[in-house]
């Protein structure tokens, strides 16, 4: 049975799908900057500059960092190939200031919803770039029925560049396979919950089980010595896994979304834990927002605290 929390989970993820309501937030003088207050909590800002800047005060601290310029679902080439250079100029951007960071990034935003091959030749020059500037790149994860191309695609590149990760979602019930297939290449494999909404009967709601099964997942890429990203907000989740000693292999970080659980992260820091934050830019926010309060529902209160009155989410929360 689902609980209520899940069943406001799954209606705020049919919301982030709806066009007629999106379009209608966007058009409206009232909605529209009353929902940009609540996303500056989860959104750096609208341009590069605004996401490096989050970046080197954040790095400065001592916590990797993952920057992602937002986008997702792209049929226009010309946009895609415009945020394939977005992407280009980023890695660039870290790769002068000495950040070893990760960039983060949807294949659908760089060519996947035209063609796969549009994708691959896209992610291949990212690649490249990225090596030359010592920076990881990190595939997210879409809804399942990308998966079985987002990780083809995952598989082509991982033959010749090892400085690319990818994203799994635990709760799907096809994971565990594709785990134990991805623990045999070389790139670092974050592990999330899931955000999507999905069809009955493929995959776990949040519940214990699902908890369960995270925690197995980290054993078996802790135990085969893979480096993962812990990408998880749940505190009692990342207590029982601190227990187990697992947030303190070496291979092993820890990722929270910038804006979310800063206290915790900063805790987990000062614990010699590696600590990651992800730090998102880019005008495309109302779907990011909208994913964040989905897998994370208590992040509605903070939303609606935050249109009421702006609080401050700086750098010295960290």
């Amino acid at each position: 049975m689902l609980t209520e929390e899940n069943r406001f989970s799954n209606a705020l993820k049919s919301i982030a799908r709806n066009q007629e309501i999106k379009a209608y937030l966007q058009n409206s003088k009232e909605l529209f900057p009353l929902l940009m207050k609540g996303a500056n909590r989860f959104v750096s800002g609208t341009t590069r500059g605004e996401g490096m800047e989050r970046v080197i005060e954040l790095h400065n601290k001592g916590y990797q960092i993952s920057l992602e310029f937002i986008g997702e679902n792209t049929t226009s080439e010309r946009e895609c190939k415009s945020a394939k250079k977005e992407f280009e100029e980023l890695i660039k951007e870290l790769g002068a200031y000495h950040i070893k960071g990760t960039v983060s990034f949807d294949l659908s935003h760089i060519g996947m919803m035209i063609s796969d091959s549009l994708a691959y030749s896209h992610l291949k020059e990212l690649a490249k770039i990225a090596q030359e500037n010592d920076i990881q790149l990190m595939i997210s994860m879409e809804e399942s029925q990308k998966t079985d191309k987002i990780l083809s695609i995952y598989r082509d590149i991982a033959k010749f560049y090892a400085n690319v990760g990818i994203t799994l979602q635990v709760h799907l019930h096809r994971s565990l396979s594709d785990l134990k297939e991805l623990l045999q290449m070389p790139g670092r494999i974050r592990l999330v919950k899931g955000a999507y909404q999905e069809p009955e009967g493929i995959f776990i709601p949040r519940s214990e089980e699902l908890n369960k099964w995270y925690i197995e997942f980290v054993s078996m890429c802790v135990e085969t010595n893979h480096p993962i990203s812990i990408a998880t907000h749940d505190e009692n989740l990342l207590m029982e896994l601190k227990e187990k000693g697992y947030l303190q292999s070496q291979n092993v970080e820890v990722e929270m979304l910038d804006g979310v659980r800063s206290d915790l992260l900063k805790i987990l820091k000062e614990e010699d834990i590696q600590s990651k934050v992800y730090v998102t830019y880019g005008t495309e926010w109302y779907l990011y927002l909208v994913h964040r309060i989905a897998e994370y529902p208590p992040n509605i209160f903070t939303l609606i605290s935050d249109i009421i009155e702006q609080h401050d989410v700086g750098i010295d929360k960290y």
